[in-house]
């Protein structure tokens, strides 16, 4: 795909990953609309985006929320006349044990992580199609693809989000609109601040913006997916396939220390 003059729509672009990808995306010239759900966040962002000579529109609004995703589509086609790339990055966590994780936090997750982006993307597939080239990208997480302890409902939403990803794209195949899917480590963001695990517990963290670069190849390339973490990550992901019970092991191993590390993770 070629990124000039595309229109793109970023949930959650206020910071992290979303924010890096609207700098670079706009960078190359496309036109870029972030969203996410405090004025002050989004104008600092929007001030930032406009020191690198981009000009990018703020939504303001919460996809978790049947209101707040009917005024993202509608100020964006109003603005942006259509959409030829929609980004699903807005997320959140609650990390710790299940039985510590409140109906309402793991409730959360599920508004955010999974069904927000399901039903942007089901309204938005009329303006997709209208563009002829079009993506669509997902931004789920290393842990959709190898469960860990203490990330439990993270883990399901996350898959949850991956699968919804493949399916679409086999769904739309041949019909113009493209579907990326990514998988990120640990990354330098807003969300990670509250925890503690780090490289000892294979906690390696990123830069947002080379996880954004990575995303942006990734849909230049018209790639299916774009996983993060290194030869470490592949090894993992192997692993997880055909010995899952070593990775139980290596797991146990660090049991304590991570539950101790994550039982503050929360970003909601």
């Amino acid at each position: 795909m070629e990124i000039r003059n595309r229109r793109v729509l970023i949930t959650g672009g206020s910071s992290g990953i979303g924010l890096a990808l609207a700098h670079i995306l706009g960078l190359k010239g496309a036109r870029v609309a972030i969203g996410g759900r405090r004025t002050d966040k989004l104008d600092d962002a929007i001030a930032s985006l406009r020191v690198s000579g981009i000009t990018a529109k703020a939504i303001v609004a919460d996809v978790a929320t049947e209101s707040g995703r009917t005024a993202t589509i509608e100020e964006v086609l109003k603005t942006l006349g259509g959409v030829d790339v929609l980004v699903n990055n807005a997320g959140g966590v609650r990390a710790g044990r299940l039985e510590n994780t409140t109906e309402s936090e793991i409730q959360a997750m599920i508004e955010v992580d999974l069904v927000a982006p399901i039903f942007l993307t089901r309204a938005l597939l009329p303006s997709l199609r209208e563009s002829g080239e079009s993506a669509v990208v997902n931004v789920a997480s290393g842990i959709a693809l190898i469960g860990m302890p203490f990330y439990t409902t993270y883990a399901a939403v996350k898959a949850g989000l991956a699968h919804f990803g493949e399916a679409l794209r086999r769904e739309l195949s041949g019909e113009g609109i493209h579907v990326l899917t990514v998988y990120p480590g640990a990354t330098e963001t807003p969300m990670m601040r509250s925890s503690r695990a780090g490289a000892e517990l294979g906690f390696v963290r990123e830069p947002a913006i080379a996880v954004a670069d990575a995303i942006c190849s990734g849909l230049e390339q018209n790639a299916f997916e774009v996983i993060r973490g290194g030869e470490a990550r592949t090894q993992m992901i192997a692993l997880n396939r055909n010995d899952p019970a070593a990775l139980d092991r290596r797991f146990a191993g660090m049991k304590a220390a991570l539950e101790e590390a994550v039982r503050d993770h929360s970003a909601l």
